[in-house]
């Protein structure tokens, strides 16, 4: 059984992406991070249900994660994927939407919910809603495969889709599925903001080697460099702070199979310097809990062959 959840879904954040296209992610956001997001699982379908005067089903898109971030983080990691053309104009559509003055300071935390694979339906194909829709519903509605609404609800949805070119979409299902078999959760693609993000909440917020929680001074850095062969998985992830990401790239530092932070004697031999990492030689990895997200051993092997200089 799989979940779709069908949300309401601002005009404005749907009409200014869908004129967009090549979209791998966006991030589908709510004005207020007071909550926690379990409405789905990775891999289950946000369905875009647009409101008033359309009152349809305008496209969907595959959970990868949910979190909640500072707007700025937010604006950082996926830019115009988040429904607006500048920062600015998302921080005025926040202020608005939660009721508040135009503070061009704050930067509110907002719930965000990236999203990946998104399809954005053109008019001729919009969806009708199901029947059992509530008029007053303020947020949005769960529908399972289980039940028969939710499986009609499903097919209409992989149709669509198949029609708007996404037939990959359902190629990348957890498991083998035929085009119109049984609903089965999809494999979530992450593109590089949903990639900072999650490594971001894999570490808890906290930089890998040095501990440092202060955020705007920490990034997501792939392992395995992405333009050499790496996925944006969180596996392929550290969090590290930025000057240690910087270094870490640049073959300076590296992981070891033990997880424990090595320093190359090239930091002073090249630049005279580098104590404050050289006092970080042998550190423990601050690993992330969930041994999903632990390093990988084939990325970590990758690095200290093609990248550290010894």
């Amino acid at each position: 059984m799989v979940n779709l959840w069908v949300v309401n879904t601002d005009n404005d954040w749907f009409d200014f992406l869908s004129a967009r296209t090549g979209l791998d992610e966006v991030n589908f956001w709510q004005p207020s991070g007071r909550t926690d997001f379990h409405a789905l699982t990775p891999g289950e379908l946000f369905v875009f249900r647009l409101k008033a005067p359309r009152n349809v089903i305008g496209g969907f898109g595959v959970f990868s994660h949910a979190s909640r971030l500072p707007v700025s983080l937010a604006w950082e990691a996926f830019g115009e994927k988040n429904g607006a053309r500048d920062f600015a104009e998302m921080r005025h559509r926040v202020s608005r939407y939660r009721g508040e003055p135009d503070g061009a300071n704050l930067d509110y935390v907002i719930g965000c919910r990236i999203l990946t694979q998104p399809i954005f339906l053109p008019e001729i194909a919009w969806i009708p809603l199901p029947a059992s829709w509530p008029r007053n519903v303020q947020v949005g509605k769960v529908y399972g495969t289980d039940e028969a609404e939710g499986r009609a609800l499903w097919d209409r949805i992989v149709q669509a889709g198949l029609a708007a070119s996404a037939l990959n979409l359902f190629e990348q299902a957890a498991e083998p599925t035929a085009r119109y078999g049984e609903p089965t959760l999809v494999r979530p693609r992450l593109g590089q903001g949903a990639f900072r993000i999650a490594v971001t909440d894999a570490y808890g917020r906290e930089c890998a080697v040095t501990g440092g929680r202060v955020l705007p001074a920490l990034e997501a850095a792939h392992i395995r460099a992405y333009g050499e062969g790496g996925a944006h998985e969180v596996s392929n992830g550290l969090l590290l702070r930025r000057d240690i990401h910087s270094v870490f790239d640049a073959g300076y530092v590296t992981i070891d199979p033990d997880l424990r932070f090595v320093v190359s004697d090239r930091v002073k031999t090249d630049f005279n310097n580098g104590n404050e990492y050289r006092r970080l030689h042998g550190t423990l990895l601050k690993a992330p809990t969930d041994a999903r997200f632990a390093p990988s051993r084939e990325a970590l092997d990758w690095h200290n062959r093609e990248r550290f200089l010894g």
